[in-house]
């Protein structure tokens, strides 16, 4: 992961003097690669071998990783992280707790404390970064562990929601099913069945 923060961003945007562009509505954004982004990532994971020159050349090269994105169309993301400024890292360690405890009860009210933001603050500022509200991001994260879960052990679905976080089995599977399309029972099934499906694989 190569984090990207406004004092990176800022400079780089002041001398490629770019337009204002509308902010980006998705929280996530995934494109091709290409060749000389990768070139220039490249070049900086490599500068691990030869920590006496990462001093000098790493922020050279992570300028030019900011700038490939920019001209490869990222640039009204970019903008977003320097305008969101200082909400950024904040949002960053609001996840960190979010990744960490999420089988846990969550009130925004403290995580806002905990990473020194306003509730507020915290709700647009985290919406703006993951497409999602704090606890909407917490669900999720619940959901997919413990979809992992009857995918790798032999439990119950009950056992599985509460494991995670779920108290209530008939809100955890409302929750499952909309997130993924089907009951627990059901999509597990249907996972198994398409591993089972795989070249090589055995029953």
């Amino acid at each position: 992961m190569i984090p990207l923060h406004p004092g990176v961003i800022g400079p780089v945007l002041k001398q490629a003097q770019l337009s204002r562009e509308r902010a980006p509505s998705k929280g996530l954004d995934v494109r091709p690669l290409d060749a000389s982004l990768l070139d220039a990532v490249l070049r900086l994971v490599q500068l691990a071998d030869t920590p006496e020159h990462a001093s000098v050349l790493g922020p050279l090269i992570l300028h030019e990783i900011v700038y490939r994105l920019l001209v490869a169309g990222h640039g009204a993301r970019l903008q977003h992280i320097v305008m969101v400024g200082g909400g950024t890292h904040r949002v960053a360690r609001a996840i960190a707790w979010l990744r960490e405890h999420f089988e846990e009860t969550m009130r925004v009210e403290q995580l806002a404390k905990r990473v020194g933001m306003s509730p507020s603050g915290l709700h647009s500022h985290f919406r703006a970064v993951t497409g999602m509200s704090p606890l909407q991001y917490q669900k999720t994260l619940r959901l997919h562990e413990a979809r992992r879960i009857l995918v790798a052990e032999d439990i119950d679905t009950a056992t599985a929601g509460f494991r995670v976080g779920y108290n209530d089995p008939s809100q955890f599977t409302r929750e499952y099913r909309r997130l993924f399309g089907a009951p627990p029972l059901r999509d597990l099934a249907r996972l198994r069945a398409v591993v089972g499906e795989q070249p090589g694989s055995t029953a």
